[in-house]
């Protein structure tokens, strides 16, 4: 094994301090280690590109952020947490309370919008599944993945085990968002996506999650090298989740078995695992299992430069994230002249070919891109409430539009991906055609959302929840959080009084 470093000490508590049955066992090893010829039990070689992200996890609990990142990192909490609240009520939602009900003893973590409590494995579970119940959380174009879904649940169940301050739940977050996006981005995001039937989702939200988790649980550069092993045994998920026709599947591989797989991942190596040292090189390391093209480099790629959140977009409308551009483009035609919904002879919608197969006709109204575009031209806006009113995909005044309504894979379109582009046409009755083609969508990285925006869509989504007062408090809270002491203090505004 080699003598033990400095940095391989593992925790028993917050302090690093070593449990005397661990330091029992490492002293056994060691002198093990001595009969044996030198290099038998030597670590496995470290890469460089392990050694320097081993170390960058394991220092950003205590590295100063970028003003800039820091109020990005706020609107993605706070877009996040009411992603949790506004799903309690829908079936994936649901079904996560009802999983819950065996696992309240445990007093540690918080259950969002209940007044249940469990361990912090099954919080950061049950957390996860409420933030991606539907399509309100945020998304990365780049890695193809929901990040905050897994990675706020992960960060507040083991902040609050833990006790660490708001900061410190600020940084750990935006961890998660820095590593779970770069791995899926070294195995080549879309085309690794299209080809492997895999889920980038669940591959960059599981290892977003873990380093989330870690970092709240003061990993140093060896145990974080560990938490990548375990994290990538757990490492899974398959693309047949865009066979769920309720979202709760979804919700599971998006999210909730992710946060609760990487909060695992951080609990374990602090209670004294070890493992391999680099699971991302050597002999059958993880980038040989999954995609052996991989670029190994991308791990670090501007690491401390470029911070992920910042290219992460929040949704302004709670729908699925290819239908984004397509109701940019309606508002943008409706702000410009009213129409008549008698004189619409037709709607045709241009999306990458990729995105058009992932909301044609599908069976839920929030990822069904033809009702959506409907309740759009109906009502003028695309509320949460009609994102997940499926009885009204049967309405007359629905179905009417949607009629007219014609999507249109496009391979124009498809090489502009990871943007989301998308071309809509209004053809009216006397031949008048109204045309917008959106290349920002609203809330992503080129045509942001303000911090009123992000703000008045959290009111939107909790106060019918929680109650105003609730909602104002959590507003407050999450862009104050440098005055939290201890992130336990937001149990009081994310759960129902």
């Amino acid at each position: 094994m080699g003598q033990l470093r400095k940095e391989n000490v593992s925790p028993a508590t917050s302090s690093r301090s070593l449990s005397r049955r661990c330091i029992l066992q490492r002293a056994a090893w060691t002198v093990v280690a001595a009969a044996f010829p030198s290099g038998v039990f030597a670590a496995d070689n470290i890469s460089p590109e392990m050694a320097q992200l081993s170390t960058y996890m394991s220092e950003a609990g205590g590295r100063a952020l970028p003003e800039d990142v820091v109020e990005k990192a706020k609107h993605h909490i706070l877009d996040t947490f009411a992603a949790m609240i506004s799903g309690a009520d829908l079936p994936p939602g649901r079904a996560a309370f009802q999983f819950a009900r065996d696992f309240t003893t445990d007093k540690t973590a918080t259950i969002v919008a209940s007044k249940m409590t469990s361990s912090p494995p099954e919080a950061a579970f049950i957390n996860g599944m409420l933030a991606h119940s539907d399509e309100t959380d945020d998304s990365h174009e780049f890695s193809q993945s929901h990040p905050g879904c897994a990675v706020v649940p992960a960060a507040l169940a083991v902040g609050e085990k833990f006790g660490i301050d708001g900061t410190g739940f600020l940084r750990a977050v935006t961890l998660g968002y820095d590593i779970g996006p770069r791995v899926t981005i070294s195995l080549g995001a879309i085309e690794f996506r299209n080809t492997s039937h895999k889920s980038t989702h669940a591959i960059a939200s599981i290892f977003g999650a873990a380093a989330a988790a870690g970092c709240a649980a003061n990993l140093n550069a060896q145990q974080m090298r560990w938490l990548l092993d375990y994290t990538a045994q757990q490492s899974s998920g398959i693309g047949a989740w865009n066979r769920d026709t309720e979202h709760i599947e979804k919700a599971f591989v998006f999210a909730g078995m992710t946060a609760r797989s990487g909060v695992t991942s951080a609990l374990v190596v602090h209670a004294g695992f070890s493992g391999v040292d680099d699971i991302f090189s050597g002999a059958d390391n993880y980038f040989q299992a999954y995609a052996p093209n991989a670029n190994l480099q991308e791990l670090i790629e501007k690491l401390g430069e470029r911070y992920e959140i910042t290219r992460t977009n929040i949704k302004k409308w709670t729908v699925g994230s290819p239908i984004q551009a397509p109701l940019d483009a309606i508002d943008n035609i409706l702000k410009k002249r009213p129409i008549d919904l008698n004189e619409v002879k037709t709607i045709v919608v241009r999306l990458a070919n990729t995105e058009a197969r992932v909301v044609d006709n599908r069976e839920i109204p929030d990822i069904c891109l033809q009702h959506m575009v409907a309740v759009m031209v109906l009502d003028k806006t695309a509320s949460f409430h009609a994102a997940h009113d499926k009885p009204r995909m049967k309405d007359p005044a629905i179905l009417r539009i949607r009629a007219k309504v014609q999507l249109i894979p496009s391979d124009d379109l498809e090489r502009l991906e990871p943007a989301r582009h998308a071309i809509v046409e209004i053809t009216l009755n006397d031949g008048t055609i109204l045309s917008d083609h959106v290349t920002d969508v609203r809330g992503t990285v080129d045509n942001p959302m303000t911090r009123d925006e992000v703000v008045q869509k959290c009111r939107d989504l909790v106060e019918p929840v929680v109650g105003r007062a609730n909602c104002r408090n959590l507003i407050n809270k999450v862009l104050g959080i440098e005055k939290v002491r201890d992130v336990r203090e937001l149990r009081s505004v994310l759960q129902k009084a």
